[in-house]
């Protein structure tokens, strides 16, 4: 995943980074808001990870403003400890979770993958790629007038892939968000549900890129 923290603790950010970089995840830090909204300027990541106390301002107030432009990004605040007032102001302000300091960085890291495994699919979403429709709330899909039975698995596999269309998603990313696990056993599951969704939906709902990963046809 991409991930983006923000946090003005220097010393906590390269504990972070260091971390979230064993798991193969792809780390940007900031420091201020400033330094925030440049980076989301850039790109949105998979996962933001916001400290709500910043020197310029406020991390609920950078959380407001991504929901008013509807930015769908998963959000987890970091708060002061014991600070419910934070808490229940993140969560008003639209945040996805919170996690009061001092935290262990092993639960911040599985929040993380809690909150990538949900991506940034919204309610009532549907997608329409030839001719299947992908309803993502009712987990309904249909190929022309035909409903196709879907897993729970494949649904988890197709939300995901379908949280960002076009996008490639490497086997280790799926594997990882899905299944939390980089097994053989893991690695041959995926390739026999991969299967299964490609011949349910046919080959141009989701499409193999060699050597790279999977994707979910986004024109």
């Amino acid at each position: 995943m991409h991930l983006l923290v923000v946090d003005d603790h220097p010393e906590l950010l390269d504990m972070l980074s260091r971390s979230f970089e064993r798991e193969a995840h792809r780390v940007v830090l900031a420091q201020t808001l400033a330094e925030a909204r440049r980076e989301l300027s850039r790109r949105i990541p998979d996962v933001l990870v916001l400290d709500v106390e910043l020197p310029d301002g406020s991390g609920v107030d950078l959380c407001r403003e991504l929901r008013r432009e509807g930015a769908r990004v998963p959000i987890l605040l970091l708060t002061a400890h014991g600070e419910v007032r934070q808490r229940v102001e993140g969560l008003d302000a639209g945040a996805d979770d919170f996690l009061p300091k001092p935290f262990a960085v092993a639960e911040l890291r599985a929040r993380v993958r809690a909150l990538g495994r949900r991506g940034p699919i919204e309610r009532g979403v549907r997608l329409t790629i030839s001719d299947v429709v992908l309803d993502f709330d009712g987990c309904l899909a249909t190929r022309g007038s035909s409903e196709v039975p879907i897993t729970a698995r494949e649904w988890e596999i197709l939300k995901l892939l379908g949280s960002a269309p076009g996008r490639v998603f490497s086997r280790a990313t799926i594997l990882d968000l899905i299944w939390d696990d980089q097994s053989p056993g893991a690695s041959a599951s995926l390739d026999t549900l991969m299967g299964r969704i490609r011949r349910k939906l046919g080959t141009r709902v989701v499409r193999t890129i060699r050597s790279e990963g999977y994707a979910l046809d986004g024109r």
